[in-house]
């Protein structure tokens, strides 16, 4: 602004509104376009005066200024307000049902019942997410409790007893061995040119066939004293043979039967290898297993392999 510009020269001049007043009326104050407005003629509104309303040809005074109007009853009409249908000649109107609000029939607004439904539906949910996180086991001291039960405990996890693991254990595997690695008697040599034989190599012991021959086992180890079973791995050439036994220099009372149980054609020594066995007495500790050929045995025999078994078999 300049000193020679300083705008409207009143108030009622530079107040968009000043044409609701009337010294702004006075002053020329502008009305909206359209006519009307409050004032002037086409204006819906009228000017009362303070504390009264008229509706057709009745005023209805109001109460004294700091007091309340005197109320009808409940359902009457108040006796200071008349309803412009009301009143004789008066015109008759419509109420028309706020948008969006109540049911139809003319109901006024109801209770915000959305509201209340998502309020609802917002409680049930928190509940049923304390209840999951209850059944889970949610939270720090749950997941100690679960990791300390799956922890193995003492007993558990401490090495078995003496008592738990005697019935446990595996027997012990008797010895074995080879023919070719025995103590071996005048005249008895190895050989491999017969096939078939399962010792190592295919090396099997021959020239057994005259009294005097003969193969001791020195036999160690052996925990206990009692029964035990003598396995033997020969071959013969299509006809029966046999041996003396003898442990721990003691003959047994049955020659050891060297029979063709593989019923090969004789003089066909590669298919003739089979198996016999003995039941003998034992020491514990350390024993001498003897085969040899005696006057009456028949000797024509090659030996393979021997082994022992715990216990007897039957005859």
């Amino acid at each position: 602004m300049t000193p020679g510009n300083n705008g409207a020269s009143t108030p009622e001049e530079d107040d968009p509104f000043g044409y609701l007043y009337a010294d702004g009326q006075a002053n020329g104050a502008t009305p909206p376009s359209g006519g009307g407005g409050y004032g002037y003629p086409g204006s819906v509104n009228r000017v009362r005066a303070v504390g009264e309303r008229k509706y057709g040809q009745q005023t209805a005074p109001t109460a004294p200024y700091g007091q309340v109007p005197q109320q009808g009853g409940y359902g009457q009409p108040n006796a200071h307000y008349g309803a412009p249908e009301t009143v004789p000649g008066g015109a008759q109107t419509a109420r028309t049902p706020m948008p969006g609000h109540g049911g139809g029939g003319g109901r006024g607004r109801g209770p915000n019942t959305k509201g209340l439904l998502i309020g609802a539906i917002a409680v049930v949910a928190a509940v049923v997410i304390g209840i999951a996180i209850a059944m889970t086991g949610g939270g720090d001291d749950d997941k100690g409790d679960d990791q300390a039960d799956a922890t193995p405990t003492a007993s558990q996890s401490a090495a078995p007893t003496q008592e738990e693991t005697k019935g446990a254990d595996k027997p012990k595997e008797l010895p074995k061995a080879d023919a070719k690695v025995l103590n071996l008697g005048d005249g008895v040599t190895t050989a491999s040119d017969i096939q078939g034989a399962k010792a190592e190599g295919g090396v099997y012991v021959t020239g057994f066939n005259h009294v005097g021959a003969s193969i001791v086992w020195s036999v160690s180890g052996i925990e206990k004293a009692g029964k035990y079973t003598l396995n033997v791995n020969y071959g013969v050439p299509g006809k029966d043979a046999n041996a003396t036994l003898t442990v721990n220099g003691t003959s047994q009372d049955r020659p050891l039967n060297l029979k063709n149980f593989a019923k090969a054609a004789e003089g066909d020594a590669a298919k003739g290898w089979t198996n016999t066995w003995a039941n003998i007495m034992l020491n514990k500790g350390t024993n001498t297993i003897q085969i040899s050929c005696a006057d009456g045995n028949q000797c024509d025999v090659n030996f393979d392999q021997l082994s022992l078994e715990s216990g007897w078999k039957l005859s």
